[in-house]
């Protein structure tokens, strides 16, 4: 079930062949705009960068605050180990998610529209440019602009390519030429974003999954599945919202590598909770994995097979976040490192009974300490494994 992903809609930068196939929902949005955001709310579209939070309360925010220069960021960052969906939407299918942003635009009236996007791939930049230029160039965007009532600046801003850049205070102040430093809530970006204007921050996914819900006048039902680790067909993989961790596993992923058995996955991203062969038939939806203390993140699924450490997969993703903290808040910069340092000692074999005690007191006091969620993100995946396979961590000490 192919719909964000449907070849006919893999056309790069090539407008004329996105507008003859693709989901029509900027002209339906045009038609009438007042009913757009009642549509993503029907629809139950939903934040797909890793929150979860309603796309129509973000949308209505932005749009009930008064006053023109208001602004649409598409987020599309994405620097967080597992996560490649967004790359290949901004590359293969880039006018779905400019559709998209532009139809966030008239719903806001937000004549700001801005491609946040991490410059490591140079392919991503090129094609964004050229499409960007194909919609300048297009009788469209006058269209737009008549119905904001404000000329259109459609533009791409690279990101810096740090993780802490996707945070959605850290891509206003880099929009707005500044460093990429996460800042207090609030006022939120809804309230003051870009130049202290309103601002609405959405990811790529979300605003493409816009596209459709306003070309179809419903919901796609489907979610971008970032499949790694050991398994025999590793990818995106765009199925049914809910499909199961066993689907997903052992179907659409060919099964695990080297007829090795299933372990554990990292759900959602390495800043989530671990599922193990207990949890096989939960569907991938956020309201199970919520249920099961676990949360969808940007889909990304990182599967271990038997005979790979946890706690080696743990000190790695952990290093990754202290390497990844920009140092504004002490509990974050300080706390990622020591969880880091007594992951690599334990893992090295040197670690001391007093070490695992240390961890769990970490993960439980680091929570909220931070501007952004990059030491939760810590906590929540240290904690996880320490849960799930207390053994791991038991053998490696003394």
């Amino acid at each position: 079930m192919k719909v964000l992903t449907h070849p006919t809609l893999c056309v790069g930068a090539d407008l004329g062949a996105h507008l003859a196939a693709g989901p029509g929902g900027l002209r339906a949005a045009l038609a009438d705009p007042a009913a757009i955001i009642p549509a993503i709310e029907r629809a139950g579209l939903r934040g797909l960068g890793g929150a979860g939070f309603p796309t129509h309360r973000k949308w209505a925010a932005v749009a009930a605050e008064p006053g023109p220069g208001k602004w649409v960021i598409c987020n599309g960052n994405e620097d967080e180990p597992g996560t490649f969906k967004d790359a290949f939407l901004l590359v293969q299918t880039p006018h779905q998610v400019i559709e998209g942003a532009l139809i966030a635009a008239v719903a806001t009236r937000a004549p700001g529209v801005a491609l946040y996007v991490n410059p490591r791939d140079p392919s991503t930049l090129a094609t964004l440019r050229a499409a960007i230029a194909a919609w300048q160039a297009h009788p469209l965007l006058a269209e737009v602009s008549a119905a904001i009532g404000e000329p259109v600046d459609l533009r791409l801003v690279e990101s810096s390519g740090l993780y802490i850049g996707g945070e959605e205070t850290a891509a206003v102040a880099s929009v707005a030429g500044g460093f990429p430093f996460p800042a207090l809530k609030p006022p939120y970006p809804a309230q003051s974003g870009v130049d202290g204007r309103p601002t609405l921050v959405n990811n790529v996914e979300t605003l493409a999954q816009a596209a459709h819900i306003l070309g179809r006048g419903k919901a796609t039902g489907t979610k971008l599945y970032s499949l790694s680790g050991d398994v025999l067909r590793p990818g995106l993989h765009e199925l049914p919202l809910g499909t199961t961790l066993r689907a997903l596993v052992m179907e659409h992923g060919g099964g695990m590598l080297g007829g090795r058995r299933f372990k554990a996955v990292f759900t959602g991203g390495p800043s989530n909770t671990l599922l193990t062969e207990a949890d096989f038939d939960v569907p991938l939806d956020f309201d199970s994995l919520r249920a099961r203390g676990s949360r969808l993140g940007t889909g990304a699924m990182i599967v271990v097979s038997d005979g790979t450490s946890i706690l080696r997969k743990t000190a790695e993703y952990v290093g990754f976040f202290a390497e990844s903290s920009c140092g504004q808040c002490p509990p974050c910069k300080i706390g990622t490192f020591q969880i880091a340092r007594l992951l690599q000692r334990i893992e090295a074999g040197h670690g001391q009974q007093g070490d695992i005690e240390a961890l769990r007191n970490l993960a439980a006091l680091l929570p909220g300490s931070g501007r952004c969620g990059l030491v939760d993100g810590a906590a929540t995946v240290l904690a996880s494994s320490l849960a799930t396979f207390p053994e791991e961590y038991a053998r490696a000490v003394r």
